[in-house]
């Protein structure tokens, strides 16, 4: 795995996601633009995985907690889908979280409810797993 293979994934992950906003447009639920999301990406060719409990482990204990992500891609990226009127500092800090738990180098934060994904309803976050990856 490298960084460019990452990136190229991403490339085509916001795609995907441009793709389902070009055929439904902003205003609805996060959970529909999750479920045709996932299925464009399947379709793809993607590995998805949703909707999965994150497990916590604090100080050695195994902890049952709420905490799940959107969508995990290829065992690799992490995304995180919002239908919100601005992207908040709290929703980054919820992905980098999830990222730093389950040890992925990237996160994409998509916000359908905008009018151009590829211009503002995008955002790409890594992290210290990401910069140990080779470049190539």
């Amino acid at each position: 795995m490298t960084q460019k293979h990452i990136n190229e994934l991403t490339y085509k992950i916001i795609g995907a996601a441009i793709e389902v906003h070009r055929n439904l447009g902003p205003g609805l639920w996060e959970k529909v633009y999750e479920k045709c999301l996932t299925k464009e990406l399947i379709d793809m060719g993607f590995k998805v995985d949703f909707q999965k409990t994150i497990p916590i482990n604090y100080k050695g204990i195994d902890l049952e907690c709420e905490l799940r992500y959107d969508i995990m891609l290829n065992n690799t990226i992490i995304v995180e889908i919002k239908s919100v009127d601005a992207i908040h500092p709290l929703f980054e800090a919820q992905l980098l979280t999830y990222m730093k738990l389950y040890k992925k180098p990237k996160g994409i934060l998509i916000n359908f409810n905008v009018t151009n994904i590829f211009k503002e309803g995008q955002k790409t976050l890594v992290n210290e797993y990401f910069k140990k990856l080779p470049t190539e």
